[in-house]
């Protein structure tokens, strides 16, 4: 829904999101991996990524990173439909769980969808409910 409590449907607006841990061997492949993976779930799906959006791993509470407050104003605005995520960490940690569903909820409340990239879970369909 929008905030004018009119449904929205899914468009071809997308950002992507990519949170991951740089690591040092290979400090650009976590990335690499997720743009590829969002580009071809965004192909797949007739969606055009707007944005790309990054944080790095660590913070817990997606609140508290620019990134994910970048991804919150898009979904905010109407900028975008869809946020496409590698994975549900990427958002929150298992162990925070309970902050990934607050912004999973958040999204959906305004209309926008999240959808998974990685393979295994954008092949079971993606997206979550």
């Amino acid at each position: 829904m929008t905030s004018a409590g009119t449904p929205r449907t899914e468009t071809a607006r997308a950002v992507l999101y990519v949170c991951v841990d740089r690591g040092t061997l290979m400090p650009n492949l976590p990335t690499e991996r997720a743009l590829a993976e969002g580009e071809a779930v965004a192909r797949e799906r007739g969606l055009t990524i707007t944005e790309v959006v990054t944080d790095e791993y660590g913070e817990p509470d997606p609140t508290r990173r620019a990134g994910w407050r970048r991804v919150r104003e898009l979904a905010q605005n109407g900028a975008v439909a869809t946020v496409l995520v590698r994975w549900p960490a990427a958002i929150a940690p298992q162990s925070a769980h309970e902050l990934r569903h607050r912004e999973t909820r958040w999204l959906h409340e305004r209309g926008v969808r999240l959808r998974y990239t990685w393979a295994p879970l954008a092949t079971s369909g993606g997206e979550t409910s």
